[in-house]
């Protein structure tokens, strides 16, 4: 990719890319913050240039600083001439305009509101304590690794399991006989939970111990199963470094929708239909 290239890529990257909040800026120099580049008198200093750095995709943000910088730089004077042209242009009075910034303003401002609750509310101790309470209090769940010969008729796997309790071996006669998933591996299901099942076929290997083939067929709406258990096991527990970022979007999601219901509550709302005439109150 040539310079040119490069720095219309990072410009159309900025311009394209949501707003992304307050970004959180390192000291960069400890002489203080210098200016890096002027625009009609305008500043451009170093640190705006680190914020800008900051909202880039991981591709460009891994270049070597001595070749970012001065692409960011060139980047941000590219902005600086286009924003001066449309403010000269009037373009920030249009109503239209108007409109757009302030809905991206109301945007910011919740999104900050919300941050604020979440980075007082999910810390890491709350995470923890919710890692317990929702994985390690809990009775771990029950996993059956089974294997099954899927048939067309109850006779035919009837016939199967009488040819098993003689001596056949449940694998080979997978492969040579199933119609089902699995049959090029001797009908491995591989573990499974009772409810990734259909209902009829769980209830059967989940109440068979290992190496036990089930005595009757079970029918399905795939047709008729006979099926073998292999192994039972509790499902394996994540670690909290593995469950962190999915127990952080759960407890996140919790404290905005509790913090927009406490909200609702307080205010006064009133609503109107199409016509503007007043709606009667509904629950907030």
């Amino acid at each position: 990719m040539s310079a040119r290239s490069l720095r219309a890529a990072l410009l159309a990257t900025a311009l394209l890319a949501a707003p992304a909040g307050l970004a959180q800026i390192q000291p960069v120099a400890p002489g203080g913050d210098p200016v890096v580049a002027r625009v009609d008198g305008a500043e451009i200093r170093l640190s705006e240039v680190a914020e800008q750095a900051q909202r880039l995709p991981e591709q460009f943000r891994s270049m070597p600083p001595q070749i970012l910088f001065p692409l960011l730089i060139d980047q941000m004077i590219s902005e600086r001439v286009l924003t001066q042209a449309a403010r000269q242009a009037g373009l920030q009075d249009s109503p239209e305009l108007r409109r757009q910034m302030a809905r991206i303003e109301e945007q910011l401002l919740q999104q900050a509101l919300i941050g604020r609750e979440i980075e007082a509310q999910v810390t890491e101790a709350s995470l923890r304590a919710r890692y317990q309470r929702e994985i390690l209090d809990k009775p771990a769940e029950a996993e059956v690794r089974a294997r099954h010969i899927l048939v067309q008729t109850e006779s035919e796997a009837r016939a199967i399991i009488a040819a098993l309790g003689r001596g056949a071996d449940f694998a080979a006669t997978a492969k040579e006989r199933s119609r089902g998933p699995g049959a090029a591996e001797g009908g491995d299901l591989g573990f499974f939970k009772k409810e990734e099942m259909p209902e009829a076929l769980a209830e059967v290997a989940f109440a068979l111990s290992p190496g036990q083939v089930a005595a009757e067929p079970v029918r399905t709406q795939f047709g008729w199963h006979v099926v073998k258990v292999e192994e039972r096991r509790e499902q394996p527990r994540p670690s909290f470094e593995e469950a962190e970022p999915g127990l952080r979007r759960a407890a996140s999601e919790e404290v905005a929708e509790t913090l927009v219901e406490r909200l609702r509550g307080q205010a006064r709302i009133e609503r109107f239909g199409l016509d503007g005439a007043p709606l009667p109150a509904t629950p907030r």
